[in-house]
């Protein structure tokens, strides 16, 4: 039986992403991102819970992720979800769950001179003009659904 392991993610950088080299020369960046949701409990008060999420790139999509993100901005991030498991140095058993992203599209507006976001395919990136024409908006309102 085939399986789906598939994240899409939107939210704000925790920090700037840093970068690491493997040593075959292989770039590698690591952030945080913050997913937000908001809810009313059971008293009607309105609540806000945050998740966050560790966020890793390979090769020109890091590249690309040192260069153009930064702390605050809000990006749109597809990736796979990834469980590593290792020592740390009081030799206790450790599990790290972390995103792999494959993709990543800058969102909020433009920055400097740049460009808006960049899809990554195997090992092409391309730019991507804006938020609805990276998502193939519709232009559907209100009031073209019938319910």
């Amino acid at each position: 039986m085939a399986s789906l392991n598939k994240v899409l993610l939107i939210g704000h950088l925790g920090k700037d992403p840093e970068v690491r080299y493997t040593p075959d020369g292989a770039a590698v960046a690591s952030f945080s991102l913050a997913t937000s949701e908001v809810f009313n409990d059971k008293n009607g008060t309105r609540q806000e819970r945050t998740e966050w999420h560790r966020i890793s790139a390979w090769g020109k999509l890091a590249d690309i992720c040192k260069q153009y993100l930064a702390k605050g901005r809000q990006v749109y991030i597809e990736g796979r979800i990834r469980t590593r498991e290792y020592t740390d140095r009081e030799g206790i058993k450790r599990y790290a769950t972390e995103i792999v992203a494959n993709q990543m599209i800058m969102l909020g507006g433009r920055p400097q001179g740049g460009e808006a976001g960049y899809q990554s395919g195997t090992s092409v990136a391309r730019p991507v003009a804006d938020a609805d024409q990276a998502f193939g908006d519709p232009g559907i309102t209100d009031s073209d659904i019938p319910f």
